[in-house]
């Protein structure tokens, strides 16, 4: 049964963390054992179903009938997973099934039922079946067979206690363990915690992931440039080395040999380190928001949904962009830390936001740089900022409210530390780096200098005048 909360306690949500397993060779095959045999579960239901489909029965789809079914198999029939694993796989089954099914109810024809088969599926064990002792953890195996103990790469960032999960599953060839916790929401002395009034808006971006305007003026530039670079040295790799093997690369259908095997192993190796790499600077880049909307008070953040554009057919090499923008996990990775703090999360529509003037409310031609100038009223403002402060104004489900905003004191924009992944200094280029990707999150990136307008400064400019930073907290030149 679930487990009942005191009413009078504090909010919670639930917060996961990946941590790399470190396993010798026969609790290596054990494990991938585990995910193997969640796999045969799967491969099983679709069988199911399929013959029941043939016979013209209805499929099924619900929890509890699935377990009916796995409980008729009898033990001993998936190897080494227990009940609690297997049961996890069609609860994972099922939430896929009525998801997709809500979906095509909704009118969404490309919703697609679970109709294929997988290799290696993700197991899942709830509180009360494993044991987490310090950097050790029990992972739950069928009655009978002897206890598995795995260690892990760190500790565990959440007290055992909160610890309400445990997750294996495989990443680009390596073990990992992810940990859900209940976690606390952040509480305030009063007077300081973020005030529902104060409202920022952000504008997502590609060069700028991250574009907060505050209510008093105040701004917040987050650079994504570092992980566009990131993504630019992967392919470069990526391809460079499907040419290096082209000529040796067995044909469909024929049986590859061990160093193309260890040729596939590094490549997927490589690719969950570029993943890894993309995500930990998004993780980054949302708690630098977070902690400035903290530190401004702020209680509300009205985010723009620029979900739409994916939709447009802009050509090959701008889709390629749209595709490594990530938008739906920068909303979410930005959500969670959000309401982790206290802050609430609205989307609203930003259509326009990027082309209004802030200050005489007319369309203004697209920039060629960062600095948007209108020629209308003469404003001048950093374009990200003034979408940002757009987005403020505008209440979910509704269009943009007409009155001018407040852009004074914007010019005391900084960019925040923590989210670059290129090292210092003016000449750096992606063919330079080349072999030097390992130490790019530990070191600082080169500063950014947005594009201002030809006229001098003026009143009103939100182009930003302070110097970045860099990861080590020290002010680049």
């Amino acid at each position: 049964m679930p487990r009942r909360r005191d009413p009078a306690a504090p909010p919670v949500v639930h917060r996961t963390a990946r941590v790399a397993l470190r396993v010798t060779p026969g609790q290596r095959r054990r494990c991938f054992g585990l995910l193997r045999s969640a796999g045969d579960v799967w491969a099983c239901v679709l069988e199911v179903n399929g013959w029941r489909c043939r016979r013209r029965d209805a499929p099924l789809s619900g929890y509890q009938e699935l377990c009916r079914e796995l409980s008729a198999s009898g033990p001993g029939t998936f190897g080494e997973l227990d009940s609690t694993g297997a049961r996890s796989v069609l609860r994972r089954f099922s939430d896929s099934w009525f998801a997709a099914a809500k979906r095509r109810s909704a009118g969404d024809v490309s919703a697609r039922f679970p109709r294929r088969r997988r290799g290696l599926v993700p197991v899942r064990w709830y509180h009360r079946t494993f044991t987490v002792d310090g950097q050790r953890v029990r992972i739950p195996t069928a009655r009978g067979t002897a206890p598995l103990w795995v260690r892990l790469a760190r500790e565990v960032p959440y007290p055992a206690e909160q610890v309400r999960s445990v997750t294996l599953l495989c990443e680009g060839g390596r073990l990992f363990l992810d940990v859900t916790a209940e976690v606390p929401v952040a509480v305030y002395p009063p007077g300081e915690g973020p005030d529902p009034a104060r409202v920022a808006g952000v504008d997502l971006g590609i060069i700028h992931p991250y574009a907060v305007a505050g209510p008093d003026g105040e701004g917040l530039l987050v650079s994504g440039r570092a992980i566009r670079a990131e993504h630019r040295m992967h392919l470069a790799d990526t391809k460079a080395r499907r040419r290096a093997v082209a000529r040796r690369a067995p044909r469909p259908g024929q049986k590859g040999s061990r160093r193309w095997r260890q040729y596939r192993r590094r490549a997927r190796l490589v690719e969950g380190r570029h993943r890894r790499r993309v995500r930990q600077a998004q993780h980054e880049a949302a708690r630098s928001v977070v902690s400035w909307a903290v530190e401004q008070r702020v209680g509300v953040l009205h985010v723009g949904d620029p979900r739409g554009v994916l939709d447009i057919d802009a050509g090959r090499r701008h889709n390629l962009r749209l595709r490594q923008w990530q938008i739906a996990r920068l909303l979410q990775v930005l959500t969670d830390k959000a309401v982790l703090a206290g802050i609430t999360v609205r989307l609203v529509d930003e259509r326009g936001t990027s082309s209004t003037c802030p200050a005489c409310r007319r369309r203004v031609p697209k920039p060629r740089g960062r600095t948007l100038s209108c020629p209308h009223c003469r404003f001048s403002g950093h374009r990200d900022l003034v979408a940002a402060a757009s987005i403020a104004t505008r209440t979910p489900g509704g269009g943009p409210p007409w009155q001018p905003l407040c852009c004074r004191r914007w010019s005391r924009t900084v960019e925040p530390a923590g989210t670059s992944l290129v090292p210092d200094g003016p000449d750096v280029t992606p063919a330079a780096q080349h072999g030097r990707r390992e130490d790019q999150l530990a070191r600082g990136g080169p500063p950014h200098h947005p594009v201002g307008s030809r006229s001098p400064p003026r009143r009103g400019s939100t182009t930003p005048t302070a110097n970045p930073v860099n990861v080590s907290g020290h002010r680049t030149r």
